[in-house]
């Protein structure tokens, strides 16, 4: 397998890359609205790229609710690099992040097709089944102990 690295980055700086990942993963392969994925929220957040060789193939958010809750949204890796633990360890990255910010609580909403990913990382679903942009999800919640 190629090396894999990980960087976190500045919206601003880096939107073409984060953006390029999740056009192809939401927008194109599971049409969700841009409108939708582009919600105002980015430059608020923490990013996490993931690149093979110099190709940015994975992205995720961390937004902080609050001091104490944090919710890791906008997981996408591209489909040709699925399958060798990038989505897995974009969230085991995003939950360091939280947990050096001091962050109690990470709440997800988790396409419910991969929630057996969320289970394994130690998330815990909570409520019922919802549509979110036309797919079904499950809201999930993981305590973090510093």
């Amino acid at each position: 397998m190629s090396h894999i690295t990980f960087k976190i980055v500045n919206y601003k700086e880096y939107s073409a890359a984060i953006q390029g990942v999740r056009r192809s993963v939401f927008h194109i392969e599971q049409g969700v609205d841009p409108s939708l994925d582009l919600d105002g929220k980015d430059e608020t957040a923490d990013h996490i790229l993931a690149y093979v060789e110099n190709q940015a193939v994975g992205t995720v958010r961390v937004r902080y609710l609050d001091h104490q809750t944090a919710k890791i949204e906008r997981l996408a890796v591209l489909s040709d690099f699925r399958g060798r633990g990038i989505g897995k360890l974009l969230m085991e990255k995003s939950l360091e992040i939280a947990a050096k910010k001091q962050i109690n609580t990470v709440l997800i909403h988790a396409q419910y097709y991969v929630k057996s990913l969320y289970l394994k990382l130690g998330f815990l679903p909570e409520g019922d089944r919802f549509e979110e942009a036309g797919i079904s999800h499950v809201k999930m919640i993981k305590s973090i102990i510093s």
